[in-house]
């Protein structure tokens, strides 16, 4: 079974209810701590996985776990008809809104509150979905792949982002300390949560990644699954057809 990790283990409150508490809290500041905390290579992750949407022509998008839009947003490229952007914390939608109408793009991107363990679509329904660095925040992981496998058309596709832990040295080594070390202080202190960048590295630590995470997407009802890590390990993308 995969250890749960919360970002405040001291309360009694669920991991889905401190997941929405904390992001909403760090909301003013996420997209600002992204951009730094990652050296701006979090976009260049985006583009990669959209990349894998294009031969489908997807016209209806969800977008899961959605936080202020910018994976979203780079599916725009894909000129979709709709794209629906899901999340649980209505604070990190809020930004994401703002966002989306500087770029004019409020009528094909709809930003929503909901629980992407229970997503409140019918099946079948769309021809694309993404997920960029979300699934881990998900209480119960099977149920949340099992939803979007649901409101996914026979033949469409799923791209997930999420971090993952290099293997190589000297690599893996440097990275163990910035994500252990340098990204909590710095994420911490900028933003003034005392434990939403404790939360990152520990939440990593103990997801399965790679072809443990292949099997769940597996055991969802996914096929076609492929797992294309990045940057050295530090992020991997995962694409799955249903």
């Amino acid at each position: 079974m995969m250890k749960e990790v919360k970002p405040d283990l001291s309360l009694n409150t669920s991991k889905k209810e401190q997941v929405e508490e904390m992001f909403n809290s760090i909301a003013p500041k996420y997209d600002f701590l992204n951009r730094f905390l990652s050296l701006g290579i979090d976009k260049i992750w985006r583009k990669k996985a959209i990349s894998f949407l294009k031969p489908l022509q997807p016209k209806l998008i969800l977008d899961v776990a959605t936080g202020t839009g910018d994976l979203a947003l780079e599916a725009m490229k894909l000129n979709p008809d709709q794209i629906i952007g899901l999340d649980i914390a209505e604070q990190m939608l809020a930004f994401g809104r703002v966002k989306i109408a500087n770029k004019g793009w409020s009528n094909t991107i709809k930003m929503m509150q909901g629980d992407s363990e229970n997503l409140p679509f019918e099946d079948n329904k769309f021809d694309a979905i993404s997920v960029a660095f979300g699934v881990r925040n998900f209480q119960h992981l099977s149920l949340g792949l099992k939803e979007m496998n649901r409101v996914l058309k026979p033949g469409g596709r799923l791209v997930v982002l999420e971090f993952s832990k290099p293997a190589s040295f000297p690599y893996k080594q440097v990275y163990n300390f910035y994500f252990s070390y340098i990204l909590p202080f710095m994420g911490n202190l900028l933003s003034k949560s005392k434990n939403a960048y404790t939360y990152l590295p520990e939440s990593v630590k103990y997801f399965p990644e790679g072809e443990a995470f292949a099997a769940f997407l597996q055991e969802a009802g996914f096929v076609n699954i492929m797992v294309k890590p990045l940057t050295f390990g530090t992020c991997s993308l995962y694409i799955a057809d249903k």
